[in-house]
Protein backbone atom coordinates (compact mmCIF):
# COMPACT_ATOMS: atom_id res chain seq x y z
CA UNK A 1 0.00 0.00 0.00
CA UNK A 2 1.10 3.41 -0.85
CA UNK A 3 2.33 5.82 2.00
CA UNK A 4 2.28 9.37 1.88
CA UNK A 5 4.16 12.09 4.33
CA UNK A 6 1.75 13.32 6.46
CA UNK A 7 0.31 16.76 7.07
CA UNK A 8 -1.90 18.33 9.76
CA UNK A 9 -3.97 21.61 8.62
CA UNK A 10 -4.58 21.93 11.88
CA UNK A 11 -1.06 22.94 13.29
CA UNK A 12 0.15 26.49 14.25
CA UNK A 13 3.29 28.07 13.41
CA UNK A 14 5.06 31.84 14.49
CA UNK A 15 6.90 33.44 12.58
CA UNK A 16 8.95 36.55 13.57
CA UNK A 17 8.85 38.71 10.34
CA UNK A 18 11.27 41.52 10.28
CA UNK A 19 9.81 43.31 7.19
CA UNK A 20 12.70 45.49 5.80
CA UNK A 21 14.90 42.22 5.92
CA UNK A 22 12.49 41.28 3.14
CA UNK A 23 13.81 43.98 1.26
CA UNK A 24 17.23 42.40 -0.27
CA UNK A 25 19.79 44.51 -2.00
CA UNK A 26 20.44 44.59 -5.27
CA UNK A 27 16.44 43.80 -6.02
CA UNK A 28 14.05 45.91 -7.68
CA UNK A 29 11.83 46.28 -4.38
CA UNK A 30 15.12 47.10 -2.17
CA UNK A 31 16.06 50.08 -4.92
CA UNK A 32 12.40 50.86 -5.07
CA UNK A 33 12.51 51.26 -1.33
CA UNK A 34 15.54 53.63 -1.27
CA UNK A 35 14.41 55.87 -4.16
CA UNK A 36 10.74 56.96 -3.05
CA UNK A 37 11.85 57.61 0.51
CA UNK A 38 14.98 59.37 -0.58
CA UNK A 39 15.17 60.86 -4.44
CA UNK A 40 11.04 61.77 -5.06
CA UNK A 41 10.04 64.85 -3.63
CA UNK A 42 7.11 64.05 -1.70
CA UNK A 43 6.19 67.23 -0.34
CA UNK A 44 4.20 67.84 -3.68
CA UNK A 45 1.47 65.68 -2.34
CA UNK A 46 0.78 68.13 0.46
CA UNK A 47 -1.82 70.07 -1.03
CA UNK A 48 -4.21 67.71 -1.84
CA UNK A 49 -4.62 67.33 1.96
CA UNK A 50 -6.61 70.02 4.51
CA UNK A 51 -6.60 67.74 7.81
CA UNK A 52 -3.98 69.12 9.97
CA UNK A 53 -6.43 69.87 12.67
CA UNK A 54 -9.54 68.10 11.05
CA UNK A 55 -10.03 64.90 9.11
CA UNK A 56 -8.68 61.74 8.96
CA UNK A 57 -5.52 60.63 8.53
CA UNK A 58 -4.14 60.27 4.59
CA UNK A 59 -2.63 57.16 3.52
CA UNK A 60 1.59 57.86 2.87
CA UNK A 61 2.40 58.77 -0.37
CA UNK A 62 5.40 57.08 0.12
CA UNK A 63 3.27 53.73 0.56
CA UNK A 64 1.05 54.56 -2.19
CA UNK A 65 4.08 54.64 -4.75
CA UNK A 66 5.87 51.51 -3.67
CA UNK A 67 2.34 49.83 -4.27
CA UNK A 68 1.77 50.66 -7.34
CA UNK A 69 5.53 50.98 -8.75
CA UNK A 70 6.19 47.73 -7.61
CA UNK A 71 2.92 45.81 -8.23
CA UNK A 72 3.34 47.87 -12.25
CA UNK A 73 6.86 46.07 -12.74
CA UNK A 74 4.72 42.61 -12.37
CA UNK A 75 2.29 43.52 -14.64
CA UNK A 76 -0.67 44.11 -11.64
CA UNK A 77 -2.46 46.85 -13.17
CA UNK A 78 -5.62 46.38 -11.72
CA UNK A 79 -6.55 48.85 -8.26
CA UNK A 80 -8.09 45.37 -6.96
CA UNK A 81 -5.48 43.01 -8.11
CA UNK A 82 -2.90 45.82 -6.17
CA UNK A 83 -4.84 45.84 -2.73
CA UNK A 84 -4.88 41.80 -2.68
CA UNK A 85 -1.32 41.68 -3.50
CA UNK A 86 -0.91 44.34 -0.13
CA UNK A 87 -2.57 41.51 2.19
CA UNK A 88 -0.87 38.09 0.03
CA UNK A 89 2.19 38.89 -0.72
CA UNK A 90 5.31 39.44 1.65
CA UNK A 91 6.99 41.98 -0.42
CA UNK A 92 4.01 44.03 -0.85
CA UNK A 93 3.66 44.19 2.99
CA UNK A 94 7.47 45.14 3.40
CA UNK A 95 7.28 47.91 1.04
CA UNK A 96 4.03 49.51 2.65
CA UNK A 97 5.02 48.53 6.31
CA UNK A 98 2.08 46.57 6.20
CA UNK A 99 -0.37 48.88 5.02
CA UNK A 100 -4.11 47.60 3.59
CA UNK A 101 -5.36 50.30 1.33
CA UNK A 102 -8.88 50.04 -0.62
CA UNK A 103 -8.83 49.57 -4.23
CA UNK A 104 -11.00 52.47 -4.51
CA UNK A 105 -8.25 54.18 -2.99
CA UNK A 106 -5.54 52.97 -4.98
CA UNK A 107 -7.33 53.62 -8.10
CA UNK A 108 -8.38 56.88 -6.78
CA UNK A 109 -4.42 57.74 -5.97
CA UNK A 110 -3.45 56.72 -9.70
CA UNK A 111 -6.58 58.96 -11.10
CA UNK A 112 -5.54 62.15 -9.46
CA UNK A 113 -1.52 62.56 -9.90
CA UNK A 114 -1.67 64.79 -12.99
CA UNK A 115 -0.11 67.39 -11.05
CA UNK A 116 2.43 65.53 -9.38
CA UNK A 117 3.45 62.72 -12.18
CA UNK A 118 5.78 64.78 -14.29
CA UNK A 119 7.81 66.36 -11.08
CA UNK A 120 8.16 62.28 -9.80
CA UNK A 121 9.20 61.12 -14.03
CA UNK A 122 11.89 64.01 -13.59
CA UNK A 123 13.29 62.77 -10.05
CA UNK A 124 13.62 59.43 -12.18
CA UNK A 125 15.56 60.69 -14.11
CA UNK A 126 18.08 62.86 -12.20
CA UNK A 127 18.83 60.23 -10.08
CA UNK A 128 19.80 58.32 -13.39
CA UNK A 129 21.39 61.53 -14.61
CA UNK A 130 23.68 61.38 -11.21
CA UNK A 131 24.22 57.71 -11.94
CA UNK A 132 25.49 59.08 -15.40
CA UNK A 133 22.97 56.57 -17.43
CA UNK A 134 21.88 59.49 -19.64
CA UNK A 135 24.52 60.16 -22.45
CA UNK A 136 22.75 62.78 -23.90
CA UNK A 137 24.29 62.63 -27.52
CA UNK A 138 21.86 60.13 -29.40
CA UNK A 139 17.96 59.72 -28.88
CA UNK A 140 15.13 58.04 -30.67
CA UNK A 141 11.56 58.36 -30.45
CA UNK A 142 8.93 55.93 -31.31
CA UNK A 143 5.31 55.31 -30.53
CA UNK A 144 3.97 52.06 -28.57
CA UNK A 145 0.01 50.96 -29.29
CA UNK A 146 -1.77 49.63 -26.28
CA UNK A 147 -5.39 48.62 -25.74
CA UNK A 148 -7.14 51.06 -23.61
CA UNK A 149 -10.10 50.26 -20.85
CA UNK A 150 -13.04 50.62 -24.21
CA UNK A 151 -14.17 48.44 -26.85
CA UNK A 152 -13.72 49.17 -30.46
CA UNK A 153 -17.41 47.60 -30.99
CA UNK A 154 -18.84 51.32 -29.41
CA UNK A 155 -16.89 53.23 -32.04
CA UNK A 156 -18.00 55.13 -35.20
CA UNK A 157 -19.08 58.13 -37.01
CA UNK A 158 -22.04 60.26 -35.19
CA UNK A 159 -23.79 59.26 -38.07
CA UNK A 160 -22.69 55.25 -37.30
CA UNK A 161 -24.25 55.63 -34.42
CA UNK A 162 -27.27 56.99 -34.73
CA UNK A 163 -28.04 53.78 -36.98
CA UNK A 164 -26.64 51.80 -34.08
CA UNK A 165 -29.06 53.36 -31.69
CA UNK A 166 -31.94 53.54 -34.20
CA UNK A 167 -30.70 49.24 -34.89
CA UNK A 168 -30.91 49.01 -30.71
CA UNK A 169 -34.97 50.57 -30.54
CA UNK A 170 -36.01 48.44 -33.28
CA UNK A 171 -34.60 44.93 -31.99
CA UNK A 172 -36.03 46.19 -28.14
CA UNK A 173 -39.29 46.95 -30.58
CA UNK A 174 -39.36 43.39 -32.25
CA UNK A 175 -38.39 41.53 -28.95
CA UNK A 176 -41.21 43.38 -26.60
CA UNK A 177 -43.88 42.40 -29.48
CA UNK A 178 -42.91 38.92 -29.27
CA UNK A 179 -42.94 39.48 -25.63
CA UNK A 180 -46.83 40.59 -25.39
CA UNK A 181 -47.30 37.82 -27.84
CA UNK A 182 -45.61 35.56 -25.45
CA UNK A 183 -48.30 36.96 -22.52
CA UNK A 184 -51.49 35.25 -24.05
CA UNK A 185 -49.84 32.38 -24.34
CA UNK A 186 -50.87 30.14 -21.29
CA UNK A 187 -48.33 27.38 -22.26
CA UNK A 188 -45.11 29.60 -21.68
CA UNK A 189 -44.18 29.90 -18.11
CA UNK A 190 -42.99 33.02 -15.69
CA UNK A 191 -38.93 32.42 -16.19
CA UNK A 192 -39.37 32.56 -19.91
CA UNK A 193 -40.96 35.80 -20.16
CA UNK A 194 -39.01 37.22 -16.83
CA UNK A 195 -35.85 36.48 -19.07
CA UNK A 196 -37.19 38.12 -22.19
CA UNK A 197 -38.07 41.33 -19.91
CA UNK A 198 -34.65 41.84 -18.65
CA UNK A 199 -33.34 41.46 -22.49
CA UNK A 200 -34.89 44.07 -23.19
CA UNK A 201 -34.40 46.53 -21.00
CA UNK A 202 -30.41 45.73 -21.46
CA UNK A 203 -31.40 46.26 -25.50
CA UNK A 204 -33.04 49.80 -24.24
CA UNK A 205 -30.11 50.81 -21.87
CA UNK A 206 -27.55 50.68 -24.31
CA UNK A 207 -29.75 52.48 -26.84
CA UNK A 208 -29.93 54.77 -24.35
CA UNK A 209 -26.28 54.98 -23.58
CA UNK A 210 -26.02 55.83 -27.43
CA UNK A 211 -28.60 58.82 -26.86
CA UNK A 212 -26.61 60.21 -24.21
CA UNK A 213 -23.22 60.10 -25.95
CA UNK A 214 -25.30 61.88 -28.94
CA UNK A 215 -26.72 64.85 -27.01
CA UNK A 216 -23.31 65.67 -25.08
CA UNK A 217 -20.50 64.89 -27.69
CA UNK A 218 -20.13 66.57 -31.45
CA UNK A 219 -18.50 65.19 -34.44
CA UNK A 220 -14.42 64.78 -33.96
CA UNK A 221 -12.88 66.50 -36.81
CA UNK A 222 -9.36 65.55 -37.68
CA UNK A 223 -6.46 67.02 -38.94
CA UNK A 224 -7.04 66.69 -42.33
CA UNK A 225 -10.74 67.78 -42.04
CA UNK A 226 -12.18 64.63 -42.18
CA UNK A 227 -14.65 63.23 -39.34
CA UNK A 228 -12.86 60.86 -36.49
CA UNK A 229 -14.60 57.89 -35.49
CA UNK A 230 -15.94 58.56 -31.69
CA UNK A 231 -16.35 55.85 -28.90
CA UNK A 232 -18.78 56.20 -26.33
CA UNK A 233 -16.40 54.59 -23.46
CA UNK A 234 -13.92 56.62 -23.93
CA UNK A 235 -13.64 59.25 -26.85
CA UNK A 236 -10.15 60.35 -26.52
CA UNK A 237 -9.30 56.98 -27.60
CA UNK A 238 -9.06 56.06 -31.05
CA UNK A 239 -8.70 53.12 -33.59
CA UNK A 240 -5.01 52.51 -34.37
CA UNK A 241 -3.36 49.75 -36.43
CA UNK A 242 -1.48 47.81 -34.48
CA UNK A 243 0.84 44.71 -35.17
CA UNK A 244 -1.99 43.34 -33.45
CA UNK A 245 -4.50 44.15 -35.80
CA UNK A 246 -6.89 47.23 -34.90
CA UNK A 247 -7.24 48.35 -31.52
CA UNK A 248 -9.36 50.96 -29.65
CA UNK A 249 -6.43 52.74 -27.39
CA UNK A 250 -3.65 55.40 -27.14
CA UNK A 251 -0.41 55.40 -28.36
CA UNK A 252 2.29 55.53 -25.79
CA UNK A 253 5.15 58.00 -27.22
CA UNK A 254 8.64 58.15 -26.16
CA UNK A 255 12.06 59.14 -26.31
CA UNK A 256 14.45 57.02 -25.05
CA UNK A 257 19.11 57.74 -24.89
CA UNK A 258 20.99 55.61 -26.77
CA UNK A 259 23.38 54.91 -23.75
CA UNK A 260 21.16 52.80 -21.38
CA UNK A 261 17.74 53.21 -22.83
CA UNK A 262 16.46 55.70 -20.43
CA UNK A 263 13.28 57.16 -21.24
CA UNK A 264 14.20 60.54 -21.04
CA UNK A 265 10.41 62.01 -22.41
CA UNK A 266 6.67 60.18 -22.93
CA UNK A 267 3.46 60.76 -23.53
CA UNK A 268 0.47 59.12 -24.69
CA UNK A 269 -2.08 60.31 -27.62
CA UNK A 270 -5.46 58.78 -28.57
CA UNK A 271 -3.87 59.00 -32.11
CA UNK A 272 -2.29 56.62 -34.19
CA UNK A 273 -0.66 59.25 -36.57
CA UNK A 274 2.04 59.56 -34.48
CA UNK A 275 3.62 62.27 -36.33
CA UNK A 276 2.35 65.09 -35.81
CA UNK A 277 3.64 65.01 -32.37
CA UNK A 278 7.48 65.10 -33.40
CA UNK A 279 7.84 68.87 -32.40
CA UNK A 280 6.02 68.14 -29.06
CA UNK A 281 8.20 65.39 -28.30
CA UNK A 282 11.41 66.88 -28.36
CA UNK A 283 10.12 70.36 -26.36
CA UNK A 284 9.37 67.52 -23.59
CA UNK A 285 12.74 65.93 -24.19
CA UNK A 286 14.55 69.76 -24.00
CA UNK A 287 12.75 70.70 -21.19
CA UNK A 288 13.87 67.23 -19.07
CA UNK A 289 17.54 67.46 -20.05
CA UNK A 290 17.10 71.15 -18.57
CA UNK A 291 15.55 69.99 -15.28
CA UNK A 292 17.96 66.91 -14.90
CA UNK A 293 21.60 68.97 -16.04
CA UNK A 294 23.56 70.94 -13.64
CA UNK A 295 24.23 72.45 -16.71
CA UNK A 296 21.54 75.58 -17.35
CA UNK A 297 22.75 75.69 -21.07
CA UNK A 298 21.46 71.98 -21.99
CA UNK A 299 19.92 71.76 -25.13
CA UNK A 300 19.73 69.42 -27.94
CA UNK A 301 21.27 71.77 -30.84
CA UNK A 302 23.82 69.44 -32.32
CA UNK A 303 22.43 66.26 -30.71
CA UNK A 304 21.60 63.32 -33.01
CA UNK A 305 17.34 62.68 -33.23
CA UNK A 306 16.33 59.07 -35.03
CA UNK A 307 12.83 58.91 -35.92
CA UNK A 308 11.18 56.06 -38.24
CA UNK A 309 9.25 57.03 -41.46
CA UNK A 310 6.15 57.86 -39.48
CA UNK A 311 7.36 60.86 -38.72
CA UNK A 312 8.57 61.98 -42.01
CA UNK A 313 7.30 65.14 -43.19
CA UNK A 314 8.11 68.15 -44.60
CA UNK A 315 7.43 70.13 -41.74
CA UNK A 316 8.83 68.24 -39.24
CA UNK A 317 11.91 68.19 -40.83
CA UNK A 318 12.07 71.75 -41.21
CA UNK A 319 11.18 72.01 -37.44
CA UNK A 320 14.20 70.04 -36.78
CA UNK A 321 16.29 71.84 -38.73
CA UNK A 322 15.44 75.15 -37.42
CA UNK A 323 16.48 73.98 -34.08
CA UNK A 324 19.86 72.83 -35.19
CA UNK A 325 18.94 68.78 -34.11
CA UNK A 326 21.05 66.36 -36.19
CA UNK A 327 18.02 64.37 -37.47
CA UNK A 328 17.47 61.06 -39.51
CA UNK A 329 14.16 60.41 -40.20
CA UNK A 330 13.93 58.60 -43.46
CA UNK A 331 11.34 58.36 -46.19
CA UNK A 332 8.72 56.10 -47.10
CA UNK A 333 11.11 54.74 -49.91
CA UNK A 334 14.30 54.62 -48.61
CA UNK A 335 15.17 50.98 -48.71
CA UNK A 336 14.14 50.55 -51.94
CA UNK A 337 16.73 53.02 -53.05
CA UNK A 338 19.58 51.41 -50.58
CA UNK A 339 21.58 49.20 -52.88
CA UNK A 340 21.99 46.29 -49.94
CA UNK A 341 18.16 45.17 -50.79
CA UNK A 342 18.60 45.88 -54.49
CA UNK A 343 17.83 41.88 -54.79
CA UNK A 344 15.12 42.05 -52.55
CA UNK A 345 12.80 41.93 -55.45
CA UNK A 346 13.78 38.05 -56.03
CA UNK A 347 12.03 37.07 -52.82
CA UNK A 348 8.65 38.20 -54.36
CA UNK A 349 6.41 35.78 -56.69
CA UNK A 350 6.24 38.05 -60.19
CA UNK A 351 2.76 39.05 -61.44
CA UNK A 352 1.67 42.14 -63.48
CA UNK A 353 0.29 44.94 -61.70
CA UNK A 354 -1.88 47.71 -63.00
CA UNK A 355 -0.63 51.15 -62.50
CA UNK A 356 -2.54 54.55 -62.60
CA UNK A 357 -1.62 54.49 -66.81
CA UNK A 358 -3.81 51.37 -66.94
CA UNK A 359 -7.03 53.24 -65.36
CA UNK A 360 -8.93 55.78 -68.24
CA UNK A 361 -9.93 58.89 -66.52
CA UNK A 362 -13.32 60.25 -67.24
CA UNK A 363 -13.21 63.90 -67.18
CA UNK A 364 -16.89 65.46 -67.60
CA UNK A 365 -17.88 62.67 -64.48
CA UNK A 366 -14.58 62.96 -62.89
CA UNK A 367 -13.94 59.41 -62.52
CA UNK A 368 -11.89 56.52 -63.18
CA UNK A 369 -12.46 53.34 -65.18
CA UNK A 370 -10.16 50.45 -64.45
CA UNK A 371 -8.58 47.42 -66.65
CA UNK A 372 -12.13 45.53 -65.81
CA UNK A 373 -14.75 48.33 -66.51
CA UNK A 374 -15.59 49.37 -63.32
CA UNK A 375 -15.87 52.65 -61.97
CA UNK A 376 -13.69 54.33 -59.14
CA UNK A 377 -15.67 57.36 -57.83
CA UNK A 378 -14.24 60.68 -56.65
CA UNK A 379 -13.81 60.70 -53.14
CA UNK A 380 -12.72 64.28 -52.17
CA UNK A 381 -9.39 65.95 -52.57
CA UNK A 382 -6.13 64.84 -49.80
CA UNK A 383 -2.94 65.90 -48.61
CA UNK A 384 -0.58 63.12 -47.99
CA UNK A 385 2.89 64.03 -47.24
CA UNK A 386 3.54 67.16 -49.65
CA UNK A 387 1.41 66.11 -52.11
CA UNK A 388 -1.96 68.03 -52.71
CA UNK A 389 -4.48 65.92 -55.38
CA UNK A 390 -7.18 63.55 -55.77
CA UNK A 391 -8.99 60.25 -54.33
CA UNK A 392 -10.62 57.95 -56.43
CA UNK A 393 -12.03 54.63 -55.12
CA UNK A 394 -14.05 51.45 -56.72
CA UNK A 395 -16.67 50.28 -54.93
CA UNK A 396 -15.62 46.84 -52.53
CA UNK A 397 -18.59 45.15 -54.47
CA UNK A 398 -17.06 45.16 -57.95
CA UNK A 399 -13.65 44.59 -56.19
CA UNK A 400 -14.45 41.70 -55.00
CA UNK A 401 -15.99 39.41 -57.93
CA UNK A 402 -13.50 40.81 -60.22
CA UNK A 403 -11.94 38.17 -62.11
CA UNK A 404 -8.94 41.28 -62.32
CA UNK A 405 -8.49 41.24 -58.75
CA UNK A 406 -5.29 39.63 -58.38
CA UNK A 407 -3.16 42.17 -61.15
CA UNK A 408 -4.97 45.29 -59.10
CA UNK A 409 -4.76 45.17 -55.64
CA UNK A 410 -1.91 44.30 -53.54
CA UNK A 411 -2.73 41.73 -51.33
CA UNK A 412 -5.37 39.52 -50.51
CA UNK A 413 -6.56 41.57 -47.56
CA UNK A 414 -7.24 45.08 -49.53
CA UNK A 415 -10.58 45.12 -50.03
CA UNK A 416 -11.19 47.49 -52.96
CA UNK A 417 -8.50 49.67 -55.58
CA UNK A 418 -7.78 53.26 -54.71
CA UNK A 419 -5.83 55.36 -56.94
CA UNK A 420 -4.68 59.04 -55.87
CA UNK A 421 -3.68 61.56 -58.15
CA UNK A 422 -1.29 64.53 -57.61
CA UNK A 423 -2.27 67.61 -58.38
CA UNK A 424 0.42 69.99 -56.40
CA UNK A 425 3.54 69.54 -54.65
CA UNK A 426 4.74 71.48 -51.92
CA UNK A 427 8.54 72.86 -51.42
CA UNK A 428 10.16 69.80 -50.68
CA UNK A 429 13.45 71.67 -49.63
CA UNK A 430 14.07 69.64 -46.23
CA UNK A 431 12.79 66.47 -47.48
CA UNK A 432 14.88 66.49 -50.17
CA UNK A 433 17.81 66.87 -48.05
CA UNK A 434 16.71 64.21 -45.52
CA UNK A 435 16.47 61.54 -48.47
CA UNK A 436 20.28 62.55 -49.85
CA UNK A 437 21.12 62.01 -46.46
CA UNK A 438 19.78 59.12 -45.36
CA UNK A 439 21.06 57.29 -49.01
CA UNK A 440 24.50 58.17 -47.44
CA UNK A 441 26.09 54.86 -45.94
CA UNK A 442 26.56 57.30 -42.60
CA UNK A 443 22.52 58.32 -42.84
CA UNK A 444 22.19 54.57 -42.78
CA UNK A 445 24.44 53.85 -40.15
CA UNK A 446 22.87 56.30 -37.80
CA UNK A 447 19.66 55.12 -38.32
CA UNK A 448 20.47 51.63 -37.91
CA UNK A 449 21.20 52.03 -34.32
CA UNK A 450 17.15 53.52 -33.81
CA UNK A 451 15.82 50.02 -33.10
CA UNK A 452 18.37 48.97 -31.08
CA UNK A 453 17.56 52.18 -28.55
CA UNK A 454 13.86 52.58 -28.73
CA UNK A 455 12.56 48.87 -29.43
CA UNK A 456 14.01 47.43 -26.25
CA UNK A 457 12.12 49.86 -24.17
CA UNK A 458 8.76 48.84 -25.57
CA UNK A 459 9.63 44.82 -25.41
CA UNK A 460 10.67 45.67 -21.43
CA UNK A 461 7.49 47.51 -20.43
CA UNK A 462 5.07 45.00 -22.39
CA UNK A 463 6.42 41.50 -22.38
CA UNK A 464 8.86 41.83 -19.77
CA UNK A 465 6.87 43.02 -17.39
CA UNK A 466 3.43 42.67 -18.59
CA UNK A 467 2.43 46.59 -18.68
CA UNK A 468 0.36 45.39 -21.90
CA UNK A 469 -2.41 47.84 -21.87
CA UNK A 470 -3.95 50.44 -20.32
CA UNK A 471 -7.06 50.21 -17.62
CA UNK A 472 -7.89 53.87 -17.31
CA UNK A 473 -10.16 56.22 -19.52
CA UNK A 474 -9.50 59.42 -20.76
CA UNK A 475 -6.10 60.83 -22.09
CA UNK A 476 -5.30 62.85 -18.85
CA UNK A 477 -5.35 59.58 -16.62
CA UNK A 478 -3.87 57.37 -19.54
CA UNK A 479 -0.97 59.91 -19.55
CA UNK A 480 -0.45 59.57 -16.29
CA UNK A 481 -0.50 55.39 -16.05
CA UNK A 482 2.10 55.75 -20.13
CA UNK A 483 4.75 58.19 -17.59
CA UNK A 484 4.46 55.56 -14.48
CA UNK A 485 4.79 52.44 -16.85
CA UNK A 486 8.31 54.26 -18.65
CA UNK A 487 9.34 55.32 -14.63
CA UNK A 488 9.05 51.75 -13.96
CA UNK A 489 11.61 50.61 -16.90
CA UNK A 490 13.89 53.83 -15.73
CA UNK A 491 13.95 52.17 -12.37
CA UNK A 492 14.36 48.88 -13.64
CA UNK A 493 17.84 50.47 -15.49
CA UNK A 494 18.83 51.94 -12.13
CA UNK A 495 18.28 48.50 -10.61
CA UNK A 496 20.45 47.12 -13.19
CA UNK A 497 23.42 49.46 -12.95
CA UNK A 498 23.54 48.07 -9.43
CA UNK A 499 24.59 51.61 -7.99
CA UNK A 500 22.50 51.20 -5.31
CA UNK A 501 22.69 47.89 -4.01
CA UNK A 502 25.17 49.15 -0.69
CA UNK A 503 22.31 51.97 0.09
Amino acid sequence: MAKYKPHDYGQTVLLPIDYSRQLLPGTFEHSLNYLVDHKIDLGIFDKRFRNDDNGAPAWDPAVMLKIIFYGYSKGILSSRDLAEACRTNIIFKALSANSEPHFTTIAEFISQMKDEILSIFVNILMVCSELNLIGGETFALDGCKLSSNAAKEWSGTIADLRKKKEKFEERARLLLEKHRANDQDESMDGTQNDKAARQIERIRKKAEKIERFLQENEERVGKRGRENQSNITDNESAKIQSAKGVIQGYNGLAVADAKNQIVVSAEAFGSGQEGQFLPAMVEKTRLNLRLTSTDDGTDLKGRTFLADTNYFSEDNLEYLAGEEIDAVVPDQQFRKRDPRFATQARHKPERAQFTQKDFTYDPKENHYVCPGGKTLLFKGERVLGVAHGRSYAAKQGDCRVCELRGQCLRTAKVERRTLFIVDEMDRREFSDRMRRRIDTEEGRDLYSKRMGIIEPVFADITHCKGMDRFTLRGKVKVNIQWLLYCMVHNIGKIVNSGALVEV
